[in-house]
């Protein structure tokens, strides 16, 4: 244990004086050289490459884990651990938007000036509350599994025609109809991908033997790309040092955050109470473990979510730490990690609903309780439907100020902070993933103990004599009371009383 601590100690050590180390470089830089744009996309390529690498992982590693983590449950087991996980994170997400909201409406972040006094920055996303959440039915159930692994379902384009009638009279009828045209976008649909492999592992798993070679093909598939994790583990130190240098010296308004500086201590104010009390309590109380040791435990992937700011392109480091680091089991990695990635949102959701109470307080509307309650309804489910990749949370934000009747372009005064308050929403999202798989393991302790007993039964049981029994004679292997029975057969039969 001391040794474990120490090493967790030392890697903390060296992710935090590499992020220094990269926020040093990039104010040196941009302090005594003058770079244009292209200098400055060349001087960034290093911290490109880890993030190319870290996505080339991604389709592989949510395939290989899913599936193989799916089929070593039952459906009964695999049942519980994902109700339990669901559970989770619908109550981290609820916790973390009413956190958001009370601290909001305690600071009031937006009372002391007005939108006019804030420059805009972009153009808010044009989507429809409706069409992006039939959009999120649509990518869990892809049409084409290959095309879901390079591309999913965008917001469908409408277009407008006018159907001409009864052409020979003076006066033209011309009526104005709709025709919604589906198109897709660039980005794995990695909802779509997790369903199929649920579904897909489900069935191996009550396959038998016929599919222990499907089974054995994707742990080792999963195991290989553990392995390509860690050589990319040797290069991040390189790639994150890179990634924060560049991202100080593309900053061109330092100005904004001055302007926008009491609104981002509400948000970073209510993420930091979320990650250091909301989620350690809930794991202390549940696990009893030190939820402290637990957290330096994922430090690494914490930083790489920090400069990535994707919580997908972190799921390969957030696999390596929680097994190695926090020694959770692999059925729950594969299981509950990928899962929490795409749906788990806390930080999001607290971000969007002060980001919409704050945009109301710049327009001087004033929020009832039941706009207040609507925000922390649609910001919940938003920040579910938000993709785990950089700034999803602006498109899932029209939402939830759709809902309240809060003019959507607002979005453009957040956008310029926006990059920097998704780096740190997307940390509070990985923690909350990786606190997630520890709370559900203890709380499956008993299924997968019993899983450990059944295997163990399968590989080696020297009371069986399987050899001389057929298959008929010997339907049925249980576990009685500390030992081992074969059922409607008098074969053999051995138990073990106590002796208290």
């Amino acid at each position: 244990q001391n040794r474990t601590c120490s090493f967790l100690s030392g890697e903390v050590e060296f992710t935090v004086s590499l992020a220094l180390a990269g926020i040093s470089l990039g104010v040196v830089v941009r302090e005594y050289a003058s770079l244009s744009h292209l200098y400055k996309q060349y001087f960034g390529f290093p911290g490109e490459i880890l993030m190319r690498m870290l996505k080339l992982v991604i389709l592989p590693l949510i395939i290989s884990s899913m599936i193989t983590g799916v089929a070593a449950l039952d459906s009964e087991v695999s049942g519980k651990i994902g109700l339990r996980a669901v559970v989770y994170y619908f109550s981290t997400t609820i916790i973390a938007v009413v956190l958001g909201i009370i601290l909001v409406m305690t600071i009031k972040p937006g009372v002391s000036q007005t939108a006019e006094h804030i420059d805009r920055a972009g153009t808010p996303p044009n989507v429809t509350t409706v069409d992006t959440l039939l959009d999120l039915l649509r990518n869990m159930f892809p049409e084409n599994l290959v095309q879901a692994c390079f591309q999913q379902v965008r917001r469908p384009h409408i277009l407008l025609f006018w159907p001409t009638f009864d052409s020979g009279a003076c006066h033209r009828n011309i009526t104005k109809d709709y025709k919604i045209v589906g198109t897709y976008s660039d980005g794995i649909n990695v909802l779509g991908l997790i369903v199929f492999c649920v579904a897909f592992g489900l069935v191996i798993g009550k396959m038998g033997e016929k599919g222990r070679i499907l089974l054995d093909f994707f742990d080792a598939l999963n195991e290989a790309t553990m392995k390509l994790v860690q050589i990319i583990m040797c290069y991040m130190p390189v790639g994150i040092l890179f990634l924060i240098a560049a991202k100080i010296i593309e900053v061109e308004d330092w100005e904004i955050f001055r302007k926008m500086g009491l609104y981002m201590v509400t948000v970073l104010s209510g993420l930091a109470i979320h990650a250091t009390v909301c989620l350690p309590l809930i794991f202390f109380v549940i696990v009893r473990k030190n939820p402290y040791t637990f957290t330096l435990g994922m430090a690494q992937a914490l930083v790489t979510a920090l400069m990535i700011s994707s919580s997908s392109a972190t799921l390969p480091v957030t696999f390596r730490c929680a097994e190695e680091n926090n020694c959770i089991d692999k059925r729950i990695t594969r299981f509950v990690l990928p899962v929490g990635a795409t749906i788990n949102m806390d930080g999001t959701a607290l971000y969007e609903a002060v980001a919409a109470i704050f945009i109301a307080q710049l327009n001087d509307y004033a929020l009832d309780v039941g706009q207040i309650v609507t925000i922390s309804i649609t910001a919940t489910v938003a920040s579910i439907g938000a993709a785990g990749v950089p700034n999803a949370g602006l498109v899932t934000m029209v939402i939830v100020l759709t809902a309240v009747g809060l003019p959507a372009s607002d979005v453009t005064l957040i956008v310029a902070v926006d990059w920097l308050l998704d780096r740190f929403r997307t940390m509070i999202n990985v923690l909350g993933d990786a606190y997630g798989a520890g709370i559900v393991q203890k709380l499956s302790k008993r299924e997968l103990e019993r899983m450990d007993l059944t295997s163990d039964m399968d590989v080696a049981n020297p009371f069986a004599l399987e050899a001389a029994l057929d298959d008929e004679e010997c339907e049925k292997k249980s576990y009685v009371n500390g030992g081992f029975t074969v059922d409607k057969t008098d074969a053999i039969s051995f138990t073990e009383t106590s002796q208290f």
